[in-house]
């Protein structure tokens, strides 16, 4: 099994609904988010390097490393794709998947909540979230409560929707508070 880990951080502000102690009220934490991916074999074609905002680093690939049947996505290095970007020249033999790639996946995910007020969906009044929305702040509302472990969830959930083989996400509330999420049981620390 090969694997890499990529780290994002984030700041925002929740609260726990129906929570009895300090954290039912408002507070804020820079959150640190530790994404796992991991393939059982490297790449031994010459896969090209995806790039673009939309490039899925995995497309052509399944779970064990190996290319698809049927998929042909992913064109010979450096050359010019329909959606008009090219790939890379350089490959992905012998790799996991380029650091680069990995690294910018999981930022782009924390980014979607960074400096945003987490909200549980139906915690706060309609008018509650009107006014905060009025006054310019601005709201992840999502669909759980906003504990890390829901959180952990939520970025493997989207992390994995990007066709990445993610085994495992970590979510640090503070340097001494972890969270994960693995499907499988796994932890791979």
């Amino acid at each position: 099994m090969y694997g890499l880990q990529a780290e994002a951080h984030f700041d925002g502000a929740h609260f726990l609904t129906d929570y009895y102690g300090k954290c039912e009220n408002l507070h804020g934490h820079r959150w640190r988010v530790v994404a796992t991916i991991e393939v059982d074999d490297l790449q031994q074609d010459d896969a090209p390097m995806p790039v673009g905002p939309d490039a899925s680093p995995y497309a052509h690939l399944g779970r064990d490393g190996a290319p698809t049947a049927g998929e042909t996505d992913l064109h010979a290095a450096g050359q010019l794709r329909e959606d008009g970007t090219r790939t890379a020249t350089g490959t992905m033999r012998g790799m996991v998947l380029d650091f680069g790639v990995f690294k910018r996946a999981v930022k782009e995910v924390a980014d979607e909540l960074d400096h945003t007020f987490l909200v549980e969906e139906g915690s706060l009044r309609p008018a509650t979230v009107t006014a905060l929305r009025e006054e310019g702040f601005t709201l992840s509302v999502l669909p759980f409560r906003t504990t890390a472990e829901n959180l952990a969830r939520w970025f493997f959930d989207r992390l994995a929707e990007r066709g990445l083989p993610v085994s495992q996400v970590e979510v640090d509330e503070t340097p001494n508070n972890r969270a994960f999420y693995a499907p499988d049981g796994h932890v791979g620390r």
